[in-house]
């Protein structure tokens, strides 16, 4: 019996099988399809919950240079009580406290482990920042305390960093603690 055709045809059937296989880089949108999908569907559900009285949970903040981009925002804190102090411009530099987690609450940052500028504050530019924690930071008092659900184009995009995979919707709970060293804005 010949058996160059069996050999030929399970050589045919490992390249095609090897060929098929997607990777990470070249194929993002497709590998990571499920993950994807999983972020965008939790974002929507964030979108839309609501307050026991039916009210939303988020306000909805799109900046005036990009329509296409917006983050989701909660206050925890009485706004009218911080709506006299500063606001930080993304030249600023702040010192804030933050908590970064997934959409399924796998935490991947916190400055709760750091003392460099004092207990558990982190200290930067706010345009060092990914794009949604920037816009969130720039809507924010001295004083306040939010919630920010980042879409993952104002996050980390199709790349990811670190252990973020591409495609992840980003949850932080900030508090902006001080602006140190603050300019004014130029006049207009």
């Amino acid at each position: 019996m010949n058996k160059l055709p069996i050999f030929l045809c399970l050589s045919a059937l490992i390249a095609i099988a090897t060929s098929c296989k997607l990777d990470p880089e070249e194929d993002a949108w497709e590998y990571y399809e499920e993950w994807r999908d999983e972020n965008t569907t939790w974002l929507a559900q964030q979108a839309a919950r609501t307050n026991d009285d039916g009210s939303l949970y988020y306000r909805t903040i799109t900046p005036e240079w990009d329509a296409s981009a917006y983050v989701l925002i909660h206050y925890f804190n009485d706004r009218e009580a911080t709506s006299g102090n500063l606001s930080p411009l993304y030249t600023s530099t702040v010192d804030i406290k933050y908590k970064g987690q997934l959409y399924n609450d796998v935490a991947f940052d916190s400055s709760y482990t750091q003392t460099a500028y004092g207990d558990s504050i982190y200290r930067s530019k706010v345009g060092n920042f990914v794009s949604g924690f920037s816009m969130a930071l720039m809507d924010m008092h001295v004083g306040d305390s939010c919630e920010v659900v980042i879409p993952y184009q104002q996050g980390y995009g199709a790349t990811g960093y670190g252990t973020i995979l591409p495609y992840s919707a980003l949850k932080f709970n900030i508090k902006l603690v001080d602006i140190p060293g603050y300019e004014k804005p130029a006049r207009e």
